[in-house]
């Protein structure tokens, strides 16, 4: 790792691409904790970069998504847990320079160092051979994955789906309202209802967060919402 052509076979074997400044191909793959440049710049623009030539891949794989839905879409994609599996699958961890601490504590396997370093990567393919360069890489890292993305209504959360169904038979929103908080301020629960006016129905939520529980409560009535549709479509 520590010959004056480190990464250049690294990088030609697993990212398949031929580097000409070896210089930010090591700065990609160093960490901040180990001495020399190190990444975080380049993880800055792979971040950027990244991210955009995701999108361009989205919006042609799902050409009826809204921008709503490629937004959700390309999150299931660049959070961190995906890069960080994309990265171990890559065997980044192994060429990481990290320094002693990191190295004795496993920073090799951490999900957001790994993640830092792969946004790195597509930084450093970005400024050596421009965005030409990048989308073959990112094609080969990402299509399968986009290929298994969920549809974006799946993505929905249960609160934007209850208000587009509500909206789209031109129904009252939804009304929260907070019934309690118990606990600790540590581990605190909110109860929360929803409540569909002129339906008539109200249901309630429970979560560790007002946002959680409004959620679970919106869920809910969307479940009873179906209910009370197909009661109303039943023969007599």
């Amino acid at each position: 790792m520590s010959s004056a052509g480190w990464p250049a076979a690294w990088v030609r074997e697993r990212l398949r691409y031929e580097p000409h400044d070896l210089a930010l191909f090591r700065a990609a793959l160093t960490h901040r904790s180990a001495s020399g440049d190190n990444n975080e710049r380049l993880e800055f623009l792979g971040d950027a970069v990244l991210n955009l030539a995701l999108a361009h891949r989205l919006y042609q794989a799902f050409p009826r998504a809204t921008e709503g839905d490629l937004s959700r879409l390309r999150a299931r994609l660049v959070s961190r847990e995906p890069l960080a599996e994309i990265a171990l699958e890559l065997g980044v961890g192994e060429a990481l320079q990290l320094g002693s601490g990191e190295l004795r504590s496993g920073g090799f396997r951490r999900q957001s160092i790994l993640a830092d370093a792969l946004e790195a990567l597509c930084g450093a393919i970005y400024l050596d051979g421009g965005p030409a360069a990048l989308e073959p890489v990112v094609a080969r890292l990402f299509d399968a994955r986009i290929a298994t993305l969920p549809s974006p209504e799946a993505l929905k959360d249960p609160k934007t789906r209850l208000q587009e169904y509500l909206q789209g038979r031109s129904l009252t929103l939804p009304r929260y309202a907070i019934l309690g908080v118990e606990g600790e301020p540590h581990a605190q629960t909110f109860r929360v209802s929803c409540e569909v006016p002129g339906l008539a129905l109200r249901v309630e939520g429970g979560g560790s967060s007002r946002r959680r529980a409004e959620q679970q409560a919106a869920q809910a009535m969307l479940e009873a919402l179906g209910t009370h549709r197909a009661h109303r479509t039943a023969p007599e």
